[in-house]
Formats: C-alpha cells, sequence, structure tokens
C-alpha cells in the first residue's frame, strides 16, 4: 500500500489549524526527545495498551511482527506499521478502529514528526466520527499556562437541565481518544461527562508540574455553567487518579473519585523502587516535567508525593482497583491509601499496571459505581 499523508482521508486540514500547536511549549524547550531504543519494552507496554483499548491479540501480534525498528523513516518503522494499518481501517470507513491504531503509532508520546502525524491524524479521525454520529462535542479551554481540549457529551446550558459532571482523564501516556467513544454510554447513566487529558498529553500544552491538581478546580469552575459541578466524579486512571487524590483534598466539590494503578507517595520518593520502574515510564516522565537529566526529574517528582495529612483531608469517596503485579506503582502506596484516605474501597487484580488483563472485571466494577453515582446525583439535582 503505497504511503500518504496521514490526513488524507479526514476533515479538511483547515478545521484542525488548531492542532498545529501540539507539543510546541515542550518541543522549544529541547525535551521532546525519543527515549532510549528499547523496542522489545515498548512493544511489551503496546500489548497491554492495545489491549486496553478493546484491539484483538491477534492482530496486535501480526502488527508488532511486521515492526523492526523506532526508526522514523523505516519502511519497517514502528509509526509507519501502525499508521498505515489505521489508514486501510480509515478507507473502509472503519474510523474508531483507525484511531485506535493512530494512537498506538503515537505511542508513548509525540517525540518524532511521525508521531505528531499520527497524534493528530488520532484527533482528526475521532473528529470525523462523532461529527457523523452525533452527541459529542468539541471543546476548547484556554487555560492560563497552556490551552487544553476535550470531548464532552450532556452539557447543558439550562441550569434547571443541568446533570451530574462526570470529569474523566487517563495516565502519562494515554490520549482522550481512547476514552472519548464511551461519552454517550455515560449520558445514558444520567451524566455530563467530559474527557480531558493530562498536562503535557496529547492536546493539552501544559506542564506536568507537582501543581497540575489546580487544573480541576478550574474545570469545574470552567464547566459549571453547562453541568452540576458541585458534587463532580472524577474518573481518572493512573497518575490521573494522583492528581484527582490530591485536588479533592482541598476541592469539596469532588465527591467520589474512580481510579485505577494511581501512584501516592512511594512511587514519587523511593529511590530503590525507582530504579525497576520501566524505562518508558521515566522516558515520559521527563519529557512531561521538563526535566533535563534524571537527576533534576527525581528532584521534582519528590514534590509530587502526597502526604498521610492531604490523603485524610480526601472529602471524596474513593473506589480504586491495584494490580498485584504493578511493574510501576508500589505496593505501598495502595497500603497508604487504605490507610489514610477515610472512604477508600480498594480492589486487588494479580495483573500488571492497569490491570488491562482483566477488562472486563474493571468495566464491570467502573459500570456498578458509576451507575450508583450517576443515579444518586440526577436525585439530587432535582427541583
Amino acid at each position: 500500500m503505497p504511503d500518504r499523508h496521514p490526513t488524507d482521508h479526514v476533515t479538511p486540514a483547515d478545521h484542525f489549524d488548531h492542532l498545529n500547536h501540539l507539543d510546541r511549549p515542550l518541543e522549544q524547550q529541547g525535551v521532546c526527545r525519543p527515549p532510549l531504543d528499547r523496542l522489545g519494552e515498548l512493544k511489551e507496554f503496546a500489548r497491554l495498551h492495545a489491549r486496553s483499548q478493546g484491539m484483538g491479540a491477534r492482530g496486535t501480534a501480526r502488527i508488532l511482527a511486521r515492526i523492526g525498528t523506532d526508526a522514523p523513516d523505516a519502511a519497517d518503522s514502528w509509526t509507519r506499521v501502525w499508521r498505515l494499518r489505521g489508514d486501510e481501517l480509515a478507507d473502509r470507513g472503519r474510523l474508531l478502529a483507525a484511531c485506535r491504531h493512530y494512537t498506538m503509532a503515537r505511542f508513548p508520546y509525540p517525540y518524532d514528526d511521525p508521531r505528531r502525524h499520527a497524534q493528530q491524524t488520532a484527533v482528526a479521525t475521532f473528529d470525523t466520527w462523532r461529527r457523523t454520529h452525533g452527541g459529542i462535542e468539541r471543546l476548547e479551554l484556554p487555560h492560563p499556562e497552556g490551552t487544553l481540549h476535550a470531548w464532552a457529551a450532556g452539557l447543558d446550558t439550562h441550569r434547571r437541565s443541568h446533570r451530574p459532571l462526570l470529569l474523566m482523564m487517563g495516565g502519562i501516556v494515554s490520549v482522550k481518544e481512547q476514552w472519548a467513544p464511551l461519552l454517550p454510554r455515560l449520558t445514558k447513566l444520567g451524566y455530563a461527562a467530559v474527557v480531558a487529558e493530562l498536562p503535557g498529553v496529547g492536546e493539552n500544552t501544559q506542564r506536568y508540574t507537582a501543581d497540575s491538581w489546580r487544573l480541576i478546580p478550574w474545570l469545574l469552575d470552567h464547566l459549571s455553567p453547562r453541568a452540576r459541578t458541585e458534587a463532580a466524579t472524577l474518573l481518572f486512571l493512573s497518575f490521573g487518579g494522583h492528581m484527582a487524590l490530591r485536588a479533592a483534598a482541598e476541592d469539596p466539590r469532588v465527591r467520589r473519585i474512580l481510579t485505577v494503578g494511581p501512584p501516592v507517595a512511594a512511587f514519587f520518593t523511593d529511590a530503590t523502587w525507582w530504579e525497576r520502574v520501566p524505562r518508558i515510564t521515566k522516558d515520559t516522565l521527563h519529557r512531561l516535567t521538563v526535566a533535563q537529566d534524571e537527576p533534576e526529574l527525581r528532584s521534582r517528582l519528590q514534590e509530587f508525593a502526597l502526604t498521610e495529612g492531604q490523603l485524610r483531608s480526601v472529602g471524596a469517596a474513593v473506589r480504586c482497583v491495584t494490580s498485584a503485579r504493578d511493574e510501576i506503582i508500589p505496593p505501598r502506596d495502595a497500603h497508604l491509601l487504605r490507610t489514610a484516605v477515610p472512604d477508600v474501597r480498594v480492589k486487588v487484580l494479580d495483573d500488571v499496571h492497569g490491570s488491562p488483563g482483566h477488562p472486563g472485571a474493571v468495566r464491570r466494577w467502573l459500570a456498578w459505581n458509576l451507575r450508583g453515582a450517576g443515579r444518586q446525583g440526577r436525585r439530587q439535582g432535582r427541583p
């Protein structure tokens, strides 16, 4: 199949002039560098992330078998192989499936031109799909520290029709297009649902810092004219869960947190555990924090650690899934959650980080918790 420009099949480029800003702030500071060449680790993580998106193991294995390098210009390069499969699916009208492949093409973050093109294509392809199906809107949110974009459903300008807000974010390597197809289902549960990205991820041009949690109260303020934000539910995964916990210690509007595999304290401070952390995770944190080297990164991460006092101040009901074989988050973090957060329930699965091997169990757990919160929020909102 001939190579093509990665946006040939999607909405015309003049609809997406704003996409040119992707990652500029990080590139200009000289930190959007490639990770060390660990193709084997990249493939292993890709299997897990592909599975979490509902991609079949056989199809993923066939694609990975064709990848021989991460060099951006090679015919068997990571991004080229994933992107060409995405193009094939898009040509057949399978836009959501194509979008999943484009998000894998930019994995773990866009440190070269092909990955940046793949990320833009993922956004544009999802936009084409949602315009066709309706029910999802695109938000541009001009934050003082950097613009971010979001996908939303169920927002309303009439106050009497406001639904309780469900705010969603993934972790440090997942973009909002992975979760946005869930938005129409969430409105059926009674929510106004919005999915955005962590600072530095996808179309969020902010830098990831220990104060990034302040983005959550800002979003609640910004969305309050169109949703009930005084009793918000946060579905924040992995490193997003850390942000949600920190925000809930300060903002009483956060009433419920659903999270999977959040770092809490030991991940950020335990030097011995840090040696075990996968290189991809370290490289991604280098990029998001704009740290110039490992000592600077370790120094900055110390500021992220949540204290027992902060966790005891969390007024939200916290529901968390952890993994017994998590290779990223140390067991001490789950123990601290159990002992310090006043209202917490922790479900442990025998899996690695994010529990990608138990998608059904995680989905059922999320559905159970979301149904209860959505119904309660709708009852509270009736006049």
